[in-house]
């Protein structure tokens, strides 16, 4: 078997795989959308490759790096099975929905087709279910003799409904880890390693760092949000709409509930605490009705607290008119506030208002959660470190005068301690490795660990 790589082997979007197993037949894994500097010189939704061998898609998740070229491969003529855990057949239709109508069209009947033609070719597969490319069929279903590759999804611990997939084919198998997930991250459950993987592509996001710890991540996003208070400044916090939205809201109820440690500041309880996009809100409705996906945590915490992800002083904005109508508010008024919106990485989305409104201002915190690409305008904001410089934003150049902060702990990826423990959990030693989704310098990092630790890394 042989990979060829379109996406996300030489950058950290775009993530998109083909695995040739037979001559002239062949399986897409993952087929993401090209962001910031990846994006550079190519039309980020272009399929340049061509379909005729590819027999289906897998997904491993829903962030648009991963599904965002889905409507242009229905468009260039793909027409066959997608398959994906529940929860990402769920949240798949409304997060491309939206990409289209903030990048491809607005066109009410291109759309409706376009998501006409996605549910009928997604097929929802459980976690830890053996299934045939052979039309679908479960391990137990097939009565022919075995001529399609089998593949089974294991819960990744990245975003609900993440997977890494193990694929079987002539006694080899490879295992495409997708996004693995950080071993702190809220709400998900922990990814377990795979028994055996003769070749295994492997992210590599923070393969050159350590995250810092969810007790010290959760003191200094409280003691951030304090300084808001104290500042009567605001804190704004550019976060993905899924996941990272969620993992947020539940651990912001922690801090405000004081559930499971001892909270420093009481009075957050007064300040506005601001969700500011639709899709947001839609997937935190999703999340919550999903419950039966979080992690033992999650549900102890149910216990105590049916809706966790639900607090006295949030306020959740949907409609265009209020999200104006809010921006002003905190302007003119001064108060202090919490505000949470897309996109993570500030390149569009109602964020950018909020930056454009309130960078300039010195009691302004900008709370980085999330990953920051390189050549996005999120990264150019991280590096200003609160700095007396510039950032272009809807090609107006804004001064910043603000604050930054960046939580690493909160990131939804592996960090290398996650990854070595990932790939050394592997009972039977990978054959090969291969890095994918990183920049230069974490790909060489890890690298140089894996290499350490006895493992063949290309």
């Amino acid at each position: 078997m042989e990979i060829t790589h379109h996406g996300g082997h030489q950058g950290v979007t775009g993530s998109c795989h083909e695995l040739h197993f037979k001559e002239n037949q062949s399986i897409l894994i993952d087929c993401g959308m090209f962001q910031g500097q990846d994006a550079r010189g190519r039309d980020g939704m272009q399929i340049d490759f061509q379909l005729d061998d590819v027999q289906a898609l897998i997904l491993t998740h829903v962030h648009i790096d991963h599904v965002g070229r889905i409507p242009y491969l229905l468009e260039a003529g793909f027409n066959k099975p997608i398959y994906c855990t529940r929860p990402t057949a769920t949240m798949l239709p409304i997060m491309l929905e939206d990409a289209m109508r903030l990048g491809i069209t607005r066109n009410r009947r291109a759309i409706k087709e376009f998501l006409d033609d996605l549910k009928r070719l997604v097929r929802p597969i459980p976690y830890g279910k053996w299934t045939s490319l052979h039309n679908g069929k479960s391990h137990e279903e097939l009565t022919v003799k075995k001529s399609m590759p089998e593949f089974r999804f294991q819960p990744a611990g990245h975003i609900l409904g993440a997977a890494y997939v193990e694929i079987d084919f002539d006694d080899q198998r490879i295992v495409f880890s997708g996004d693995l997930g950080s071993r702190c991250t809220p709400i998900m459950r922990d990814p377990i390693s795979p028994e055996r993987a003769d070749i295994l592509v492997l992210e590599s996001t923070y393969g050159d760092r350590i995250h810092e710890g969810r007790e010290t991540r959760l003191h200094r996003l409280e003691s951030i949000l304090c300084e808001t208070m104290q500042n009567r400044g605001v804190t704004i916090i550019p976060a993905f709409s899924l996941g990272r939205t969620q993992e947020l809201l539940y651990e912001l109820n922690m801090i405000m509930e004081g559930i499971g440690h001892k909270t420093q500041c009481t009075l957050l309880k007064q300040i506005d605490v601001i969700v500011d996009s639709p899709l947001a809100l839609k997937l935190t409705d999703i999340y919550e009705q999903l419950q039966e996906y979080w992690d033992e945590e999650a549900h102890e915490v149910l216990t105590v607290d049916k809706q966790p992800l639900v607090f006295k002083n949030l306020v959740e904005i949907e409609r265009g008119g209020d999200h104006r109508e809010t921006l002003e508010y905190l302007h003119d008024s001064g108060k202090p506030a919490i505000i949470i919106a897309g996109s993570g990485m500030c390149t569009g989305g109602r964020v950018v208002n909020y930056l454009k409104a309130f960078l300039g201002k010195e009691n302004t915190d900008v709370l980085f959660v999330g990953y920051q690409g390189a050549g996005t305008p999120g990264r150019a904001i991280q590096n200003c470190e609160g700095g007396q410089c510039t950032v272009w934003l809807d090609r107006e150049e804004i001064l910043v005068k603000a604050k930054t902060y960046t939580l690493t702990g909160y990131s939804a990826h592996a960090d290398q301690s996650d990854l070595m423990h990932f790939v050394e959990g592997i009972a039977v030693k990978p054959k090969e490795i291969r890095l994918v989704h990183g920049e230069d310098a974490a790909k060489i990092a890890l690298k140089e660990k894996l290499v350490e630790a006895g493992y063949n890394v290309l």
